[in-house]
């Protein structure tokens, strides 16, 4: 049923570029990397909690592992400009204990740095926002039973569903189009025991 990566994410499985990528200021530049576009380590530094040297460091580091590179007319002679391998990414679970290891590793800092965005949000944005956007913002939590293939077809399904918005350029939007943030979590329950 899955027709590939829609979104166009950087496929993670190297279980050293999980590692890589599983430390707070480095998921902090390529974040702000995918966000803003291209920048200096000195313009990210203020942004993601690290000295100018420091965050160049990382960004070296990353470079390494194919998740940042060079962004067109990336220096001028005095700093390199960075830009994100891709819009996003998305983690391939290895079947082995290292490899599972490094994902659960890596999945862990990405949900403690997503875990304070909707509270952030409710105290911070909406307060600001026009009533028509916070009407719109909301999330979904509900559990549902499925297979592991019905599973995969949702996912599919929702990434079709987004696909067209991922990728469509600043100049393809709508003028009064938003930077709209979906956290989404598939997170499968282990089985029922009988009588519960």
């Amino acid at each position: 049923m899955d027709s590939g990566n829609r979104l166009g994410d950087l496929q993670i499985t190297d279980p050293k570029a999980m590692r890589a990528l599983a430390h707070p200021v480095r998921l902090a530049v390529l974040e702000r990397l995918q966000r803003h576009g291209p920048a200096t380590a000195s313009q990210l530094s203020p942004h993601v909690g690290a000295t100018p040297s420091v965050t160049s460091w990382h960004l070296r580091h990353l470079a390494g592992f194919g998740l940042v590179r060079d962004a067109e007319g990336g220096t001028d002679g005095r700093e390199r400009r960075w830009e994100s391998a891709a819009r996003g990414f998305r983690l391939t679970v290895p079947p082995d204990g290292e490899g599972r290891s490094a994902a659960h590793l890596l999945a862990g800092e990405i949900y403690a740095r997503v875990a304070e965005l909707p509270l952030r949000w409710l105290e911070e944005t909406a307060p600001e926002l026009e009533p028509e956007w916070v009407a719109l913002a909301g999330g979904l939590n509900t559990r549902i039973a499925v297979t592991s293939d019905e599973l995969a077809a949702l996912r599919d399904a929702f990434e079709e569903l987004i696909a067209p918005y991922v990728h469509r350029t600043p100049d393809e939007r709508p003028q009064d189009a938003r930077q709209v943030r979906l956290l989404t979590n598939f997170l499968p329950e282990l089985p029922e025991s009988p009588g519960q």
